[in-house]
C-alpha cells in the first residue's frame, strides 16, 4: 500500500500567511536541543508567552531565546550557560517577531 507523499507545510503550518521558516547559526538554544543548521518553524500569529522558545530582533539581529519573566520584567535565556540574559525591557528597539512551533534537521 502506497500512502500519500508528506507534506511538511501540513505537518508543521497552522497559519500559512503568519508562519516562516529560519535556519539557525550557532549554539545557544543546545540545551532545548536546537542545533545550528536546525530549520525553525515559526508562528507570528501566536502571542509569546514566558516559557515559549521565541525569535527576537535585538540590535537588528534574530536571535532565537526562551522567553522569561522575572520580577524586574522579561528576559530572554539562551539554553547554553554560556550566553548571558537579555533584557528586553531595557533594550532599545528589541521585540519579539514570532513564536517557535517546531523544527527539522536536515543531516
Amino acid at each position: 500500500m502506497v500512502e500519500q507523499p508528506l507534506d511538511l507545510n501540513d505537518l508543521l503550518v497552522e497559519n500559512p500567511t503568519a508562519t516562516f521558516f529560519v535556519r539557525v547559526t550557532g549554539d545557544s538554544m543546545e540545551g532545548a536541543r536546537i542545533f545550528s543548521g536546525d530549520v525553525l518553524v515559526i508562528d507570528r500569529s501566536i502571542e509569546p508567552e514566558p516559557g515559549m522558545i521565541v525569535v527576537a530582533a535585538v540590535y537588528g539581529e534574530l536571535v532565537v531565546k526562551r522567553l522569561q519573566k522575572t520580577p524586574t520584567g522579561h528576559v530572554l535565556m539562551s539554553e547554553n550557560e554560556g550566553y548571558e540574559p537579555i533584557s528586553i525591557d531595557e533594550v532599545e528597539g528589541c521585540f519579539i517577531w514570532g513564536v517557535v512551533t517546531g523544527s527539522a534537521r536536515v543531516f
